[in-house]
This record gives structure tokens, C-alpha cells and sequence, in this order.
């Protein structure tokens, strides 16, 4: 990228909608005090969690099984707060919806908040011309229960931007989670 990256996300947020809600700062407090950081940052964007999770419970004994997922495997909470049991883990998605730019890749990496309180967050990354919210899992890698608060921070977004655009992009391909609206369980 030939301009700052601050400005560029800025740009591309604000005349794209490639972020929606977007926005423009790192906020760190809010009127409830302080929160997890999220917003714009120096080279990328921290999003927040929604209060929408799916906890995963073993109650029905069932294998993790990618090809053929039950989602019984999951107790649905709507919450402000989320506590993940040990060594277990949780589903929830981005309040932003993203709309990557055929010529961008997203890479998303877990804050260090929650990475020095044993809690893992992956995401692959964000193709370009995909949409959508992204899912986030959280492991909770502790022998403790472990907390994640919605709408605070999680995760910082990361934009690589290519020099031309890509020749075959997600939207091309058709890929199965295009325009995943809420927490998106694994498709086969």
C-alpha cells in the first residue's frame, strides 16, 4: 500500500463498506468504563464479539466430526458475557460484516488480552470478495472457566493488499460460507 494503512482502512471502510459498523478509532472506553480496545489500529482493524455464542458441551457424547457437525453439540446463549468451560471452547461472530476487496487477503490473529489469560482465538483468513460475519472460536486452554465479554475487542484484523487483483476470488469460487450471517456452525 502506497498511502498509510490507518488511512487506507479508513478509506475503504468509509467508501467501500468493506467494515459495517465501522469504526474510525480505537476505542477504548465506553459508557460503561473501560473495554478490550477495538477500531482502527496502526495496520489493521480490532473487531468485537457480538453477544451471540454457542458453547460446546459434550451432554450428548457426540463426535466432532467436520463432514457431519451436530449442532446439539452447542448450547445457544445470547449474553453480554460469556464463560467458556475448561478446556473447552466457544463460537461467537464479529458485530462488523466484513466485504473483502478482490485485491485484499485479511489475516486475524487474537488480541493479547485474552492470549495471556490462556484463551486462543482463530479465524482463518478472509479471502478476497468474501462477506459476511465472521465466526470466531474461542479456546479456553485453561483448567479454569474463562470469560469473554461481547462488544469489546477480540481479535485485530490484518489487510495485505496485492499489487493487482486476485484471478480467482472467494465469490468466484462460490464458497460455502459467502454472506454468513450469524455464528456459522462448519459446513461439509
Amino acid at each position: 500500500m502506497s498511502i498509510k494503512a490507518d488511512h487506507w482502512i479508513r478509506r475503504m471502510a468509509e467508501e467501500e463498506g468493506m467494515i459495517d459498523p465501522f469504526e474510525s478509532n480505537q476505542i477504548c472506553e465506553s459508557e460503561r468504563g473501560r473495554v478490550i480496545s477495538y477500531g482502527t489500529s496502526s495496520y489493521g482493524y480490532d473487531v468485537r464479539c457480538s453477544d451471540e455464542f454457542k458453547i460446546f458441551t459434550n451432554i450428548n457424547s457426540a463426535v466432532v466430526d467436520p463432514k457431519n457437525f451436530d449442532a446439539q453439540s452447542f448450547v445457544d446463549l445470547k449474553s453480554d458475557v460469556c464463560i467458556i468451560p475448561p478446556n473447552s471452547f466457544a463460537l461467537a461472530r464479529t458485530v462488523e460484516y466484513f466485504r473483502i476487496p478482490r485485491d485484499v487477503l485479511t489475516l486475524c490473529l487474537g488480541k493479547s488480552t485474552y492470549a495471556r489469560c490462556g484463551i486462543i482465538v482463530n479465524v482463518t483468513p478472509l479471502e478476497p470478495e468474501w462477506e459476511g460475519h465472521v465466526t470466531l472460536e474461542f479456546s479456553n486452554t485453561t483448567p479454569l472457566p474463562a470469560k469473554i465479554y461481547a462488544n469489546e475487542g477480540v481479535a485485530q484484523v490484518l489487510f495485505l493488499g496485492a499489487d493487482e487483483p486476485c484471478s480467482t476470488s472467494y465469490k468466484d469460487r462460490g464458497g460455502k460460507y459467502q454472506g454468513q450471517q450469524g455464528v456459522t456452525l462448519p459446513k461439509a
